[in-house]
């Protein structure tokens, strides 16, 4: 566990999977992430890397050939990840293929994760450098868990999630396999509210692809506490939470799991990131605190 901390806030991020697992407010004292609880779900803030979501039959094609890897790639719940910086304000990890990753992941990766403290805000950076002589083909997301209450005199359905901008979105169906199905449902029709409700997320994640908004605010109806996950780099996001947890995510995305009709091509996926040989590639989204 790695503890870093400024004026405003103080975070802890575990080593394990370098997932964000605290976000206190020094004014208030009051915890802004979800507990972890493993009896519910037991993760905080998952990193996604090298895809998002599910594969189809857990499996990708490239070059004629079949590799598989774990829901939301393997960075999550990764025990040899390196703790590569740490300061007063930041935090990095860092993560390099090997003869094992490219087995299953057939590119010459290094991934590194960037937590830095900037007054009440936690930017997350992610950054990505191609060693190989081919291109190299990936997603990458956030996955944070936040307290949904804050506090103990309010209920789940005291929150909403406020986008910044009027939207007119579907949300796409995910299967009982986790791939995204052809069909989708009206989510937002001239509005900007989600009102929470712990049957929100009874068929899995809400899944928003064409939406013009780039910030997300987690408000309760009785408190001035706020979460604000900014994510202008992301083209897609998800929302989620297990049903009947206390707590909501609110995932920034480079990529999405693959459709039912997949003919698995790792190169034509949806979403799919290419980065040149010898290249880097960032990507950063912010979670601001106001309470």
């Amino acid at each position: 566990m790695q503890l870093i901390e400024n004026e405003y806030l103080k975070i802890r991020v575990q080593n394990l999977g370098a997932e964000l697992c605290s976000i206190v407010s020094k004014t208030s004292g009051k915890e802004f992430m979800w507990s972890g609880d493993s009896s519910v779900w037991g993760s905080f803030a998952p990193v996604l890397f090298p895809i998002i979501g599910s594969l189809k039959e857990s499996e990708f094609l490239y070059n004629g050939q079949a590799y598989t890897v774990p829901k939301h790639g393997f960075i999550r719940n990764n025990k040899d990840l390196i703790v590569t910086q740490i300061s007063d304000s930041i935090i990095q990890y860092s993560l390099k293929f090997d003869d094992v990753s490219l087995k299953s992941y057939p590119f010459k990766f290094e991934f590194f994760v960037r937590f830095k403290l900037k007054g009440k805000s936690i930017i997350v950076e992610h950054e990505v450098i191609n060693h190989d002589t081919n291109e190299m083909y990936f997603s990458l997301g956030g996955h944070p868990a936040f307290k949904c209450p804050i506090n103990e005199n309010e209920s789940y359905e005291d929150y909403f999630l406020e986008f910044e901008e009027i939207e007119n979105v579907n949300t796409w169906d995910v299967l009982s396999n986790g791939l995204i199905n052809t069909t989708s449902r009206p989510l937002l029709e001239n509005s900007n509210i989600i009102p929470l409700k712990f049957d929100l997320f009874a068929n899995d994640a809400l899944i928003i692809k064409n939406h013009q908004s780039k910030k997300v605010t987690l408000k309760s109806k009785l408190s001035k506490e706020a979460v604000i996950v900014e994510y202008s780099e992301f083209p897609y996001l998800g929302i989620w939470a297990k049903p009947g947890g206390k707590f909501v995510c609110i995932e920034p995305w480079l990529g999405i799991s693959d459709s039912c009709d997949t003919d698995q091509n790792f190169e034509t996926k949806e979403g799919i990131l290419t980065l040149e040989p010898n290249s880097t590639f960032k990507a950063t989204y912010k979670i601001t605190i106001e309470d």
